[in-house]
């Protein structure tokens, strides 16, 4: 199973939820054990199979990763996710290919590396109050700022500089983010196996759990499930692990993410999330 250097921030407020993957698919006896997907010393067709679970500093790294990923490939490695989902999902920019399929996405304007951030253009096209403006290749919240149009023009120079070291992107500040939450859809091999409701803290924006962020678990509405499906069916169906996160808007799911690299699982929320993680994976390890 795979894994980064350092965990970090991201295990801050939250379970163990890769030693209690691990002890789980230990006591299931399953050879596995933990490899940090950037250590050169590691003999990659030693295994019979690469599980990516928590690889949460690639976005760091992105031409190592790449690179990383090459190799796998050169060698044949069974890799769960795939190899061709894990380069396609690293980049935002398989939102162009989500739209293709008439799959709703936060409205998107792209943000070429070396191109000049300007606030105005930028809120006219969104047509929005307040804006998000990251990374394409990204995770974490990493340079991530939610800003009003005065924020953004004060924030031009930043941006600009950010601009000279690789492409960004910018979308609507969705107020339903922090007055309803994002909702998370899980599922291993296709299957759906449970669902998360995340809110921000008081004040903030970011849902995630290690910026306080807190976890709910309600029955999701059978519109916005059958819509994460939907983006399974079409985008992940041979993926060990997919998490599907967005937004209600009208009773609709407005895709924000597709996760299908290093996505928090929350297999602490629902009663046999173990079990069903292990029962893909073995039907995987088969293929």
């Amino acid at each position: 199973m795979i894994t980064c250097q350092s965990l970090g921030n991201y295990t801050a407020n939250a379970d163990s939820e890769d030693e209690r993957l691990y002890q789980f698919l230990k006591a299931k006896e399953l050879p596995v054990t933990w490899q940090v997907w950037d250590d050169p010393n590691v003999n990659w067709e030693n295994f019979d199979a690469i599980i990516i679970k928590s690889p949460w500093d690639y976005f760091d790294k992105i031409d190592a990763f790449y690179a990383w990923l090459n190799e796998l490939e050169s060698k044949k490695c069974k890799v769960l996710n795939p190899v061709k989902t894990l380069r396609w999902n690293a980049d935002k920019l398989y939102f162009k290919d989500l739209e293709a399929q008439d799959i709703k996405v936060v409205p998107t304007v792209w943000l070429e590396q070396g191109q000049t951030f300007d606030a105005t253009c930028i809120f006219e096209k969104l047509k929005a109050e307040k804006i998000i403006v990251k990374p394409r290749v990204s995770g974490g919240a990493k340079n991530t700022f939610a800003l009003t149009k005065e924020e953004a023009v004060a924030k031009t120079q930043t941006i600009n500089q950010l601009l000279q070291q690789e492409p960004f992107l910018a979308q609507p500040f969705l107020e339903e983010i922090k007055t309803q939450g994002e909702w998370s859809f899980i599922f291993f091999n296709s299957n759906y196996s449970h669902t998360v409701l995340k809110t921000a803290k008081p004040g903030d924006f970011r849902v995630q759990h290690f910026f306080g962020g807190t976890i709910h678990t309600p029955e999701p509405p059978a519109a916005l499930l059958q819509t994460a499906e939907q983006v399974v069916n079409k985008f992940a169906a041979d993926c060990l692990y997919a998490r599907v996160d967005g937004v209600a808007l009208q009773n609709e799911l407005v895709l924000m993410e597709l996760e299908l690299i290093e996505p928090f699982l929350f297999l602490s929320t629902a009663e046999g999330s173990l079990d069903r993680y292990y029962e893909a994976l073995m039907k995987l390890l088969e293929q």
